[in-house]
């Protein structure tokens, strides 16, 4: 089938989906039956949607096994209206009975105030096994329960006069406490104190890095201007204090020497019970001119110490699929003179090398250490999606050695000794690129680690529009691009001023240099964190998510088996689409494309508003209901991606568009509509609810008012200067349906009344219209959320029921 036009292709996966799906029935949803126990269901395997007739909620780990190792798993459950109270209390069983212990808190609830989403956390190698069931009743106490054959430690955070410690039980880390304001006028700038383990510091004085040049390519003669900026805090937030999970969050600003601020951070740090890891959750917000503030390079730095002899220190980074490349900062293999099978066996396990072996009467090299070169500084470097690299050299001012090449690296690296060192890593490394791990001084005192998430030897940030104003500068030449284009293309409004992008990075404290299965483990974690989720059957019987408008797969008739063969062909076409179409890069992934060219064979990358897709007819929405429906992990994955992008990338954080999302285009800020649609908290509830991420939840919070940004920025595309409204003029179905998700949310987060009232006031005052839906908007009031009669038209769209109001 030759690729089709996206809106057709998703519309009408959508459509049916919510117009089809509703007829299906199986058994373990709403209505089970008994006496069947269990249907299969497409995308789960060999796995079985249980009946929802149980005393439990039956887990399943996503990816379909039990992983090898776990950092700490946070999921979201649902529960169907008034089964239990909002206060009520869990606990998680292994199928041979035995106890995980468990932290729950409620994330939302139902009108009648009975618990609709709850959200769970089990500790560090915790709950891995086949069989997990989710009961109500108290939970086991994190230091008492037994895990495995251990007992289990809680994690506890502790506030000292100027820092905050995070003790998981195996490692402690030292947070900041104070802010700018009550350190006495000295900013802070270190966000990670030290990590100890065993009592031993194995990393210390942890930063953000960001640099920024002011062209984006030298000039003729070769020169640019760089400046160099540190992440410095304006707050510290501890959000959650165990026992199984702690969550810091640290906000504020990078600042250069000579005082300029730049690009705003939210940082948020995991520590989970029982492990030696720190999850990173980065943050940045785009605040510049981008026409002279290319960011060069943006990253977190730290240093760790290093102690004992030069061939006993280890370097690691991860190769493609569970390959690791592995050396020392001073090499015993291949040396004319051979120190002994041991010696080089030892070198390369990562263990340690007595040195009365080296050193002792009758050993090989004798007093000739000292000969053989050290190397100190290390890179991986990932400039594509396609191609990575591996070089190191002795020090600066000497010339670098190419040691290996390859496709794709997890992005995972290591720096130690046997007696200990830290793993670090960043999620998603090949598909963000560019990005880049370095290692430098790890033959002195003090080795220094720098995750860049842009890497600095790639081509600076560019976040200008992609062509020139081409005579638009009138209406009617706006007019004539969009209709030529279909790009809404208006000065001042093709701006990346305010938007953000988050990225995920890993630290694992280590007793020892990891084996290189271990470090494989690692990168596996650091790719595909685990995940625990419920059953397609159970997320039905809930009704969440609109759970009566869609239905579990069901191929009982030829034509129902035709509808589930096209939906699935959609999302493999798609899946498939982003590895051979390339949908990969920092500002890129998660994003699939608009349209397709028919006579160049190619997505429309370079037209106008046909090229990144931005949330167009529900493509999130698409996604997630897919999984909701089939539980397949590829699915969750490729959905998880989406979120971020664009909740992040599509949407602004600050400036005068924040809260609004910029419609489909060629760079992805670059359309001058500015809408709720796009923004909307319909297309992130299903991440927040699924996972309880707390990025996510800032995202929906920051719609609660955005209704209000609509009264300076029109939601329609184009007003003619002479025509602007005097009052918000917005449409019952794009615009109000994105604000009834915020508010929706809000109400269901917290069960305040405010955000309910709202709601109804609309919905209220829709229906008083005179054609009602049909009415297709109307004079609006962001203080009361009501609709006048003042503007009423008869206007029927479909898109006013394809972005979210149905659901």
């Amino acid at each position: 089938m030759k690729p089709r036009y996206f809106s057709d292709m998703v519309g009408r996966a959508l459509l049916l989906c919510c117009l089809v799906l509703p007829l299906f029935t199986v058994t373990g949803t709403a209505n089970p039956d008994p006496s069947q126990g269990t249907v299969a269901v497409t995308g789960l395997g060999s796995a079985a949607i249980p009946s929802t007739n149980t005393s439990g909620m039956a887990l399943h780990w996503l990816e379909g096994k039990v992983p090898v190792t776990s950092a700490g798993v946070t999921w979201g459950v649902p529960w169907p209206m008034g089964k239990y109270p909002k206060d009520t209390g869990f606990s998680l069983m292994t199928a041979e009975g035995r106890e995980i212990p468990l932290q729950s808190w409620p994330l939302a609830t139902w009108p009648d105030g009975s618990l609709k989403w709850s959200a769970h956390a089990i500790g560090a190698d915790a709950g891995l096994t086949d069989t997990l069931s989710l009961i109500a009743g108290k939970p086991a106490a994190a230091a008492d329960a037994p895990l495995s054959s251990a007992k289990s430690p809680a994690v506890t955070v502790t506030e000292e006069k100027d820092f905050t410690v995070i003790d998981t039980g195996v490692i402690r880390c030292t947070l900041p406490l104070i802010t700018a304001k009550e350190s006495k006028g000295k900013p802070e700038q270190i966000i990670i104190r030290s990590v100890t383990r065993d009592g031993k510091e194995v990393l210390r004085d942890g930063v953000l890095v960001c640099m920024r040049r002011d062209k984006s390519e030298p000039d003729p003669d070769g020169a640019w201007q760089q400046e160099a900026f540190t992440g410095e805090i304006s707050s510290v937030t501890v959000e959650q204090r165990g026992p199984i999970r702690a969550v810091i969050k640290i906000q504020g600003t990078h600042t250069a020497a000579l005082g300029r601020h730049l690009i705003p951070f939210v940082v948020r740090f995991y520590l989970y019970a029982g492990g030696d890891s720190i999850r990173v959750m980065h943050t940045m917000i785009y605040d510049g001119d981008e026409n002279t503030d290319f960011i060069s390079g943006l990253g977190l730095r730290f240093s760790v110490p290093m102690n004992g002899e030069l061939h006993d220190r280890h370097v690691r980074f991860s190769g493609e699929d569970r390959g690791i490349w592995g050396e020392s900062v001073r090499g015993l293999t291949g040396l004319r003179r051979d120190p002994g099978a041991d010696v080089r066996a030892a070198q390369i396990a990562g263990k340690s090398i007595p040195a009365d072996t080296l050193m002792g009467k009758g050993a090989r090299i004798g007093g000739h250490l000292d000969l053989i070169p050290s190397f100190g500084d290390f890179t991986l470097y990932q400039p594509t999606a396609d191609s990575f690299e591996i070089r190191k050299r002795t020090e600066p001012g000497y010339t670098w050695l190419n040691s290996a090449f390859g496709h794709r690296s997890a992005g995972l690296g290591y720096i130690g000794t046997p007696c200990g060192g830290v793993a670090f890593g960043i999620r998603n490394f090949w598909q963000s690129h560019p990005g880049q791990l370095d290692i430098r001084n790890a033959a002195g005192a003090d080795a220094q680690v720098t995750m860049w998430l842009w890497a600095p030897e790639s081509r600076p940030m560019d976040m200008r529009f992609y062509h020139g104003k081409m005579g638009m500068e009138s209406f009617e030449r706006q007019l004539q691009g969009l209709d030529v284009t279909y790009e809404d293309y208006e000065p001042g409004y093709c701006t990346p001023m305010g938007v953000a992008r988050t990225s995920e990075m890993m630290i694992w404290a280590l007793p020892a240099t990891p084996s290189r299965e271990r470090m494989a483990d690692l990168a596996g974690v650091l790719s595909t964190p685990p995940q625990l989720a419920c059953m397609p059957a159970d997320y039905k019987a809930a009704e969440v998510f609109g759970g009566s408008i869609w239905g579990l797969p069901d191929r009982s008739t030829p034509l129902k088996e035709r509808i589930e063969d096209q939906l699935d062909w959609y999302f493999d076409y798609y899946r498939k689409e982003v590895e051979q179409r390339h949908w990969y890069g920092f500002w890129n992934f998660g994003d699939v494309m608009h349209t397709y060219d028919l006579d160049r064979h190619v997505w429309r990358y370079d037209v106008g508003g046909f090229a990144w897709d931005n949330s167009e007819l529900s493509t999130d929405l698409w996604l997630w209901y897919n999984f909701l429906r089939s539980g397949r992990a590829d699915n969750f994955r490729m959905a998880e991606a989406m979120t971020r992008h664009t909740g992040e990338v599509s949407v602004y954080h600050l400036g005068r568009f924040a809260g609004l999302g910029t419609r489909h285009g060629v760079v992805p800020w670059g359309d001058s509509a500015k809408q709720l649609r796009i923004s909307t908290a319909e297309n992130r509830r299903f991440l927040y609810y699924l996972t309880a991420d707390e990025r996510i939840g800032d995202l929906l919070w920051e719609e609660v008012d955005a209704d209000r940004k609509l009264a300076d920025v029109s939601p329609r595309r184009k007003l003619s200067p002479k025509a602007a409204p005097t009052t918000v003029s917005v449409s019952v179905g794009t615009d109000w349906g994105a604000v009834s998700a915020a508010l929706l949310t809000a109400w269901e987060r917290t069960g305040d009344a405010k955000y309910r009232d709202k709601l109804l006031n609309g919905m209220k005052s829709i229906a008083a219209l005179k054609h009602g839906w049909l009415s297709g908007g109307g004079a609006y009031d962001p203080e009361t959320g009501k609709f006048s009669q003042e503007s009423e038209r008869f206007d029927v769209s479909h898109l006013n029921i394809l972005f979210g109001a149905v659901e």
